[in-house]
């Protein structure tokens, strides 16, 4: 079990190095590519990326606990990310070419012909919090995997995740992180899919399946979860509608959409879509159908955490070497994302802070390892769930550039205030919603999109003050 999930790793390693032979050495190269990545290798990036620990451990655990209701996750999620694709990541790219930026955050604040340095700030100052919070949930949920498998210190996962995406990024950059993630989207889909083909040849030996699920709680095969607050039909409605919005908020993840930054030519967007989705939407379905399996085969609910479902379905059924190849696809999964959001934030910290066009190739390197430090002591120190890491870390992210980018696109040309302000409300709003402990209610991507709108809505009933202005 141990051999097998080093020698993946290994693999993972060696791809990551050999990117090191087409690299040219520069900031350019470094934080986007040279923008010369296929279609198939930006969609099975943006995928892996997007498909993290989140997951073969969230997901999985939420699945588990709360049943056929998580669908809506997938579908809400997966419908607002393909509207988001439609409106967005052309314009992205083709921004990204005009206007010869590196960092997400400098998209942003160079979208129409102007410049907005303090809008830049922010928005570099808010990635680099919450994706190095991201990147931590990222090593701890392939830390909390090893511990089950291998009985080691729950530290020691983080440890070694950390220590192999820094190799491989601080020596390719993210052409080294497109690659790896590629190879960790084939190690994800196999070991999902043996997982799910051998719990149903399992299950089917003690029965239908169907009706078994059924009998595990009275609402468990519910479609939508109870709410007793907003009611039967409000509560469904506003359920979906959040995890949409929440799809939709993939636009403002810096670590997914630098992928489409990096796409080779800006005629490639259909292609990125075929395969991006045909993945996603598959890989999501799959992920759901286990977590169901492994709700009955694993029925002592009170003894483990539910976002450890996966390794331990894999030792309950599989020989070890075949438990070791699904360990090293959860653990891919948590690095193909954590090695995204390490560059985004390298570039945030390089580019986003300064007035200086350009900045020292090495200092950029610098920062890829001052960011997998930080993001490791936040593994190692926090206490919270990865599924509420991730989501704390998403809705931050979805909300303060989602809304923005959503205006851009419909060619809002907002002033630089105007623009920090939409930021900050749907930033504030989301917090706000969260720890008062409304997101029992709703999803707090919802309230904190729709109230980002608000500044650009008075704006144009008082147009004085969003009028586009040159700050």
């Amino acid at each position: 079990m141990v051999l097998s999930f080093c020698l993946c790793l290994l693999l993972f390693v060696i791809v990551g190095l050999l990117s090191t032979f087409k690299a040219k050495h520069n900031s350019s190269d470094y934080l986007i590519a040279g923008q010369s990545i296929p279609p198939w290798l930006v969609a099975l990036s943006a995928v892996a990326t997007n498909n993290s620990g989140y997951m073969f451990v969230g997901m999985i655990g939420y699945t588990y606990v709360y049943g056929l209701s998580s669908i809506w996750l997938m579908i809400g999620w997966v419908f607002g990310d393909f509207l988001a694709s439609m409106l967005v990541h052309k314009p992205l790219r083709e921004v990204t070419q005009e206007r010869e930026v590196l960092s997400y955050s400098g998209v942003i604040s160079h979208w129409f012909q102007q410049s907005y340095p303090r809008l830049r700030v922010l928005c570099g100052l808010i990635t680099v919090v919450f994706l190095g919070i991201y990147a931590a949930a990222q090593l701890k949920a392939g830390s909390k995997a090893l511990t089950v498998l291998f009985g080691w210190d729950q530290n020691l996962g983080a440890i070694i995740g950390a220590i192999i995406v820094l190799l491989y990024c601080f020596a390719g950059g993210i052409r080294a992180s497109i690659w790896t993630d590629a190879a960790q989207s084939f190690v994800m889909f196999l070991a999902m899919s043996m997982m799910l083909a051998i719990s149903i040849i399992t299950l089917n030996e003690s029965g239908n399946f169907i009706q078994q699920l059924a009998n595990v709680s009275p609402t468990y095969m519910s479609w939508f979860p109870e709410n007793t607050i907003l009611g039967p039909w409000l509560g469904p409605i506003l359920f979906v509608s959040g995890w949409m919005l929440s799809g939709f908020g993939v636009v403002g993840q810096p670590h997914i959409m630098v992928r489409f930054m990096t796409m080779n030519e800006v005629s490639d967007i259909v292609r990125v879509r075929l395969y991006y989705y045909g993945w996603f939407f598959t890989f999501f379905l799959l992920t759901i159908l286990t977590a169901l399996c492994a709700r009955l085969l694993l029925p002592d609910t009170q003894n483990f955490d539910a976002e450890l479902a996966l390794p331990l379905l894999a030792i309950k059924l599989l020989p070890a070497p075949v438990v070791g190849l699904v360990l090293a696809g959860l653990f891919a999964a948590t690095m193909s994302t954590a090695d995204s959001q390490i560059l985004s934030c390298s570039a945030s910290l390089t580019r986003d802070f300064t007035t200086k066009p350009k900045q020292s190739f090495m200092l950029t390197k610098l920062a890829t390892v001052f960011v997998t430090l930080s993001a490791l002591g936040i593994a190692l120190s926090g206490n919270q769930t990865v599924f509420s890491l991730v989501l704390i870390a998403w809705s931050a992210l979805a909300c303060a550039f989602g809304p923005l980018l959503a205006l851009y696109a419909f060619n809002q040309n907002l002033s630089e205030r105007l623009s920090i302000l939409t930021v900050l409300v749907g930033l504030g709003v989301m917090l706000t919603w969260r720890f008062s402990g409304l997101s029992e209610i709703l999803y707090e991507v919802f309230p904190g999109m729709i109230f980002a709108l608000l500044p650009w809505l008075f704006s144009k009933l008082f147009k004085p003050y969003g009028h586009h202005s040159a700050t």
